[in-house]
């Protein structure tokens, strides 16, 4: 078995968008029975929430969706994931060039906002400003399904 394509989702703070993204990327791979070809995790940019549970709003989301984010904290994303992850997939400009700078050159070509696998250049709204989890949530699900298309196509790096 080949080893699996990981994915790191980033975020500002590792409560809300990137931590949805990556419990509903787990769940549509478990549906498609892609859950061994893939290796998936979220971290933060910045430090504001580290060590905080999922905000109460995105568990609320997920769990409706029948998704559990059970034991997961916000984590920062460290210099050292640069050669742990093969992709690292943001939700807004902010995180797409926060990202590049703390991770630097090793990640040149492995960086994409969430909503272009979904064919769009638009940044996924941090609910925690908009208090609109619905909106992040469906923007993260064809996202993350956009994402899995891609991968399924072998158009992977």
């Amino acid at each position: 078995m080949s080893k699996p394509f990981r994915i790191m989702f980033v975020c500002h703070g590792n409560i809300c968008r990137s931590p949805m993204a990556e419990f509903v990327m787990k769940d549509l791979a478990r549906k498609q029975g892609m859950e061994q070809a893939l290796l998936v995790a979220s971290a933060a940019t910045h430090d504001d929430e580290i060590g905080s549970p999922v905000h109460p709003e995105t568990q609320r989301m997920l769990a409706s969706a029948g998704i559990s984010c059970d034991g997961k904290r916000a984590r920062r994303l460290s210099r050292a994931d640069a050669e742990k992850w093969d992709l690292f997939v943001v939700m807004d400009e902010a995180n797409l060039r926060d990202t590049r700078r703390q991770l630097g050159r090793k990640v040149e070509g492995r960086c994409a906002k969430l909503l272009e696998f979904a064919g769009s250049e638009r940044d996924v709204a941090d609910p925690w400003y908009t208090g609109d989890f619905e909106t992040t949530y469906d923007d993260v699900v064809a996202g993350c399904t956009g994402l899995l298309s891609w991968i399924r196509a072998g158009t992977r790096c």
